[in-house]
């Protein structure tokens, strides 16, 4: 099972919105969703978790590049939501981000293909419908700098576990806020 919420930084402190999922079909429209949540263009953080197994945070400047955090690269790579941020950071070349069949229990029709994204890269690319992609690593991966200003430092955010998006937003001062739309 999924959570995801927008925490959109105001005058007065965080506003916090439940992010529908089910509309987001792309790391693109992940985006957009969180640009309109924005206050006169100041900062959006997306809150992403499954289950324990991972959580993802998406911060939105305004008009700037966006930058995004994983904090287990290879569970987060085997689920849908999660596959759009590593692709995203890995660089992947693939043009297609929509996301395949998806139950909201966090599981995906065809995860066994999933799993196999993890096997030997040479592999792979023989096997058919094998894309030759790079093994995830386990571990986080990406910018774990990006809410350093707000009050989440590099090493907290790199040393979360557990209930990650509480204390993020205990970090922030947006606890009330986030368990709100909890």
């Amino acid at each position: 099972m999924y959570f995801a919420a927008l925490l959109a930084r105001t005058e007065d402190g965080w506003e916090a919105s439940d992010m529908e999922l089910d509309d987001v079909e792309s790391l693109s429209d992940l985006i957009d969703l969180a640009r309109s949540a924005a206050v006169d263009d100041d900062t959006v953080v997306a809150l992403i978790e499954q289950e324990d197994a991972w959580f993802g945070v998406v911060r939105v400047d305004g008009e700037e590049d966006p930058r995004y955090f994983v904090s287990n690269a290879a569970a987060a790579a085997r689920s849908s939501y999660g596959s759009m941020l590593t692709k995203e950071l890995l660089g992947s070349d693939e043009e297609d981000d929509e996301l395949d069949e998806l139950d909201l229990d966090g599981t995906e029709d065809g995860e066994e293909e999933a799993v196999t994204a993890f096997a030997d890269a040479d592999d792979e690319a023989d096997e058919p419908g094998g894309t030759g992609a790079e093994p995830v690593t386990a571990g986080p991966l990406g910018d774990p700098a990006l809410l350093d200003d707000l009050g989440v430092t590099n090493k907290q955010l790199m040393n979360l576990d557990g209930d990650a998006l509480s204390e993020i937003a205990d970090s922030l001062g947006a606890t009330e806020v986030l368990e709100a739309v909890r």
